[in-house]
Parts: C-alpha cells; sequence; structure tokens
C-alpha cells in the first residue's frame, strides 16, 4: 500500500520517520535505504534469506559493511532467515520468519515493511513477441554485441537487456555505443570494468571480479589490501573505516578487480575503472604518483601491497 508495506518508491515517500523498519531483502537497495531511515532514527531490521547480504559482492566487504552498520547505525542482521507471511494490523505489520532450513519460527513487528527482494526488467505486456524479439527465461531483451535485437530493426540498451548490470550509467554509456554504431562509428562498452556502488554509510564501490568468483574459475591471483586506519588523510578527517583490496593475476599482475569500503568509495573507485580499462598492473598504479595527503593513496598502497608491500601499513 506504499504507507505500511513499502517498495522503494514508497519508502522515498515516506511523511514520518518509522519507530521500527523491517526490511525483506539484504542487498543493494535493501541496505541502501535501511541505512538511510537507521541515520534518521528508525529501528531497522534486515531479513535475508541468503547466509550473507548482498551475496555477489565480495565476502570480505560485505562482512565489513555489515559490522560497520551494525555499529554505527544499530542495524540488526537476520541472515538465513525466510519470511512465510505477514498482515497489516492498523498502523503496524507483523511477519512471520523462520530459520532458511527450516524451524525456529517467530514472529517480528515494525510499522513500517520495506520489500526489497530484487528488481526484474519490465519488459511483459509490451508486445515484444509479435515482433520478434526474443526475451530470456527471466524477461531480458537478448541482444547481440552492436544492441541488436532477434529483430533486425530494434535494438535495445539498459536495464532490459541480458548483459551487464541494473545500473544507469551503464545504460548511458550503452546509449552512447549504440548510437555511435548506428552511426558507422565504433562504440565501446567493457562490462568487466562497469563500476557499481552502494550508497551506504560507509559506502561499498567495486569493480571486476570478487575473490570468490575468481576461486570458483580457478584463476590464480594474489590480493593487495591497505586499511583507511593508516592512511594519512583519513585520519585527518575522522574517516578511517575501512579498506581497499586489491585482486591482481598472480602471473601477469593485471589488476582482475578492486573493492572498497569507506565513506568515498563511490569517488575512489573511477580510478581503478580507468586502470583496469587500459589493462593495468597493479604495479602499473603502485608506481603511479598520488598525490599527498589524499585518500586516493590507499588505493597506491593496496596495489603496492599486491605486487609487493605497503609503506605504510
Amino acid at each position: 500500500d506504499e504507507k505500511i508495506v513499502l517498495s522503494s518508491t514508497g519508502a522515498l515517500a515516506l511523511t514520518r520517520v518509522p519507530k521500527k523498519m523491517i526490511v525483506i531483502g539484504g542487498g543493494v537497495i535493501g541496505l541502501e535505504l535501511g541505512s538511510v531511515w537507521a541515520r534518521l532514527g528508525a529501528e531497522v531490521t534486515v531479513v535475508e534469506y541468503a547466509p550473507k547480504c548482498s551475496p555477489s559482492l565480495d565476502t570480505e566487504i560485505v562482512d565489513g559493511l555489515v559490522k560497520l552498520l551494525a555499529k554505527h547505525e544499530k542495524i540488526k542482521f537476520m541472515t538465513s532467515t525466510k519470511v512465510n507471511g505477514g498482515k497489516v494490523n492498523g498502523d503496524t505489520c507483523t511477519i512471520e520468519v523462520e530459520d532458511a532450513a527450516g524451524g525456529n519460527k517467530r514472529t517480528l513487528e515494525c510499522d513500517a515493511l520495506l520489500v526489497s527482494v530484487g528488481r526484474r526488467p519490465f519488459t511483459a505486456n509490451l508486445g515484444l513477441d509479435n515482433v520478434g524479439v526474443k526475451m530470456n527465461e527471466r524477461g531480458f531483451v537478448m541482444i547481440d554485441d552492436h544492441f541488436k535485437t532477434s529483430a533486425s530493426n530494434i535494438y535495445a540498451i539498459g536495464d532490459v537487456v541480458d548483459k551487464g548490470p541494473m545500473l544507469a550509467h551503464k545504460a548511458e554509456d550503452e546509449g552512447i555505443a549504440c548510437a555511435e554504431m548506428l552511426a558507422g562509428k565504433a562504440g565501446h562498452i567493457n562490462y568487466d570494468t562497469i563500476p557499481s556502488v552502494i550508497y551506504t554509510n560507509p559506502e561499498v564501490a567495486a569493480v571486476g571480479k570478487t575473490e570468490q568468483e575468481l576461486k570458483k574459475a580457478g584463476i590464480k591471483y594474489k590480493v593487495g589490501k591497505f586499511p583507511f586506519a593508516a592512511n594519512s588523510r583519513a585520519k585527518a578527517i575522522d574517516n578511517l573505516d575501512g579498506f581497499v583490496k586489491v585482486l591482481a593475476d598472480a602471473k601477469t599482475d593485471k589488476i582482475l578487480g578492486v573493492h572498497i569500503l569507506n565513506s568515498q568509495a563511490g569517488e575512489l573507485i573511477a580510478e581503478c575503472a580507468l586502470a583496469m580499462e587500459y589493462g593495468a598492473s597493479s604495479e602499473d598504479v603502485g608506481r603511479t604518483c598520488h598525490s599527498h595527503p589524499t585518500l586516493s593513496e590507499a588505493i597506491k598502497e593496496a596495489c603496492m601491497a599486491c605486487y609487493d608491500k605497503p609503506i605504510h601499513a
């Protein structure tokens, strides 16, 4: 009803600060909006079916984020927990939950229930079947490397396509590349170097592969980390939470992924995306002079830790 039971749209339009908010789903949207309302004074509980929140992110980064949100914003996390049902009772809502494996049923009560269990493409009832546009089993429009659908005169970009994350900046770059290709030019987009940010406090920013993805693919890698607690600019502005984590190929030293936990992570990740776009090694970034004192020095030192060792940790 967008008053008690909320989507992300309703959660942005509340006219009051809830006393208790339950967030179903510990993904990007759930964590972002839960963090917002926690900072405004709500008592927030996140209920997540998976063993960890945002399982697609690097595990070490997510663990750090959850600890900091619990410490600074008093958010409670219930992972490995499923929701069986719920009921609105006037100005409040109750939900029944239990362990994901079954058992240990209990009831939670709140005056705002945010349902954030993921996004799906809005492609139903558009008549795409009538014009020959094929979709996959999840409803995403299937495209080739030139954004062309199965219908020869129809192209698609953005959240509805089956390539890349559902992010505005990805869609923007796809639009530019598609327009260039239609004009007979060489458009370009690299889905392996699209950064993503969770706008909590602190933020999480990432580009490239996670450590668990590299392990699953059997790729040998090395890890370099550097804490902001050892960064002079972070100390000066009392921004000590978090760290930078760099993943590089064990043989070539090519950067495969970068993950940052810090209140300025979203601003810092652009350097890492640029480095990866041009195939940089951790040593390339580690030997590039960075202004002092800046938070970006933490990226330099994490890269130094990857190919040798940092000088300030």
